[in-house]
């Protein structure tokens, strides 16, 4: 899209994504906390590069989109500028608030309608109504309603807003830990996390589909986007695994079902992992111990399907010309980022800060080799590619502010929880179900990230009532917030791992659901295992532990299918006999 822009707006936008680069590094090693400043610069910088790279195709709507430009740096800047005045007078604003809250709200829809598409319009528009007209709603969940003008004030300028925990997440960490990802990629790690898994087990019974497994956990967990691993390493895994036999709709669903594992993985976990700490007031650190486990059984749980699927089709791949530990022992610096980043959140560093020395660890290590190194021009490359791959969760942050803002306004979220509650007749089990319809909903038109925060606000307080500790109750919902990615009807990873197989969409889709089936279970162990998130004696926890690991593999061996064969190759040779 970006080469679609005339000189003018590429370099606009090249200036705003190296804005981002420098005040967002600079902001956390001087600030880690976020300011208005962080939050209001980075909206700002949002809307003008979604209204450039989404633009209108005629001279009139390119008018309209400069004019929607101009009205966001107002309508932001005013907030940026206006914060403790705005705050001091909160329930007397004035008209100039008014007029600039609304102009906020609107131009909020508008920007998610244009890279999410109509859906957020509609939620967005359904909870304005909702926010003005609640009386009306049936006696469960009415509320006494709100002029327009008012509802806006409260949704622009309260915290839990268009600039609450959304922006506050977006600003303080994720921007960095996707333009972290993309430096990272630009000096040539990249290839490494394929080339080591392929040496490794690209030679074993059906070594392709474990490459994929092994490739996607190590790029998912700095890539932050289950459809953007999947295009990533799936533009080479999928073609070998075909190569070496799978069937297509088998190899194109193969990858999508590992790549959503990265949004699970540490160090980064997708943005879900930082809005979790900021909704727990827990360290990040703390978060990324809880999540190291189910992560790697979620891998492994994927890993033994995929070997088992394998051994069925007698599926073995070719031996790599470089052993996995030659390869390592030339490119094991490219693991040096992670752990930098590990370690220093893991040392209490904030999350901000560690992303940053990452990042700069990136820089030093791409001159390790003449093609990889990043000079000025591959700098600013790298960081128009993690700003645009910034955009899509960055549009909806308007939308998310309308919809969490009216659901407090209204006072819809104890009352959503007593609903849950009520109609899952106490069941724990049933409430999660119910948990996993609601994201698997809302996930079909908005980001995952987005239906993780907007389910977590309703959900969460119902889970905890039940019993579920409160990191438990966030790994739930985050875990199932993911399944719209490869769960039927709309899995945009799996159409995404069936384009590049040529794969019929939908059969690439139900198989990309059978591979992934630990994405339902984990979320039952959440809740009925407190071990599993680290909740309980040191004992109770290894128990835990050791009894997961093999259920997770009598799991996977069950849900492969492979001992079907085995009876029917028993009863053959008893009818021989």
């Amino acid at each position: 899209m970006y080469e679609k822009l005339n000189r003018f707006e590429q370099v606009l936008f090249d200036v705003c994504s190296v804005i981002l680069v420098v005040f967002y590094s600079w902001a956390a090693v001087i600030q880690p906390m976020a300011t208005q400043y962080h939050r209001g610069v980075y909206v700002i910088i949002t809307y003008i590069l979604v209204f450039l790279l989404y633009k209108a195709k005629t001279k009139i709507g390119r008018v309209i989109d400069y004019t929607l430009i101009l009205l966001s740096i107002a309508s932001v800047g005013y907030w940026i500028t206006m914060f403790e005045t705005i705050n001091y007078r909160t329930g007397a604003e004035t008209q100039t608030d008014m007029i600039f809250a609304v102009i906020g709200v609107l131009i909020g829809i508008e920007l998610a309608r244009r890279v999410v598409g109509s859906v957020f319009v509609i939620l967005g528009s359904l909870m304005l109504l909702y926010g003005v007209y609640g009386y009306m709603a049936p006696d469960l969940v009415s509320h006494a309603g709100a002029p327009f003008t008012e509802l806006c004030i409260s949704i622009f300028y309260k915290s839990d807003g268009v600039f609450g925990i959304m922006a506050n997440v977006l600003a303080t960490y994720v921007i960095l830990f996707v333009l972290f990802g993309a430096y990272l990629e630009k000096c040539g790690a990249q290839k490494f996390f394929i080339d080591w898994p392929l040496a490794a087990v690209g030679h074993k019974i059906g070594g392709p589909a474990k490459v994929s497994v092994i490739a996607s956990g190590l790029f998912g967990s700095i890539s932050g986007s289950a459809i953007a691993n999947t295009v990533s390493t799936g533009m080479f895994t999928i073609p070998m695994m075909k190569k070496a036999g799978f069937k297509p709709h088998v190899a194109g669903g193969i990858e999508p079902a590992a790549s959503i594992g990265g949004m699970f993985m540490p160090p980064i976990m997708g943005a879900g992992g930082f809005i979790m700490a900021e909704l727990t007031g827990m360290p990040y650190s703390r978060i990324m111990l809880v999540a190291i486990f189910p992560a790697l059984m979620y891998f492994f749980s994927v890993f033994c399907m995929v070997h088992y699927e394998a051994k069925k089709e007698n599926i073995v791949g070719e031996k790599s010309e470089h052993s996995a530990l030659e390869i390592f022992k030339k490119q094991w610096f490219y693991t040096i980022p992670l752990i930098i980043i590990t370690i220093f959140m893991l040392y209490g560093f904030s999350p901000g800060y560690s992303a940053i020395i990452g990042l700069v660890s990136c820089i030093v290590i791409s001159w390790v080799r003449k093609d990889t190194r990043i000079g000025p021009k591959r700098f600013i490359e790298a960081a128009r590619e993690g700003t645009e791959n910034s955009l899509k969760i960055g549009a909806t942050v308007g939308v998310i502010g309308i919809i969490i803002g009216v659901l407090t306004f209204s006072g819809l979220v104890l009352t959503f929880a007593d609903i849950m509650i009520e109609l899952a007749g106490g069941s724990l089990l049933l409430t999660i179900f119910l948990v996993a319809l609601a994201s698997l909903v809302l996930g079909m038109g908005v980001p995952v990230t987005a239906a993780y925060l907007i389910t977590a606000v309703v959900a969460v307080p119902a889970l905890t009532h039940l019993g579920v500790n409160e990191i438990a109750a966030h790994m739930i919902v985050y875990w199932l917030s993911q399944d719209s990615n490869i769960t039927p009807p709309v899995c945009i990873a799996a159409f995404a791992g069936a384009t590049i197989a040529k794969a019929n969409m939908w059969r690439t889709a139900f198989a990309s659901f059978k591979f992934a089936k630990f994405l339902y279970l984990g979320p039952i162990l959440f809740g009925y295992v407190p071990g599993f998130s680290l909740d309980g004696s040191a004992m109770d926890i290894v128990k835990a532990f050791i009894a997961i690991l093999f259920g997770t593999w009598a799991y996977s061996w069950f849900l492969s299918g492979i001992w079907v064969g085995y009876i029917k190759n028993l009863f053959s040779k008893k009818a021989a006999s």
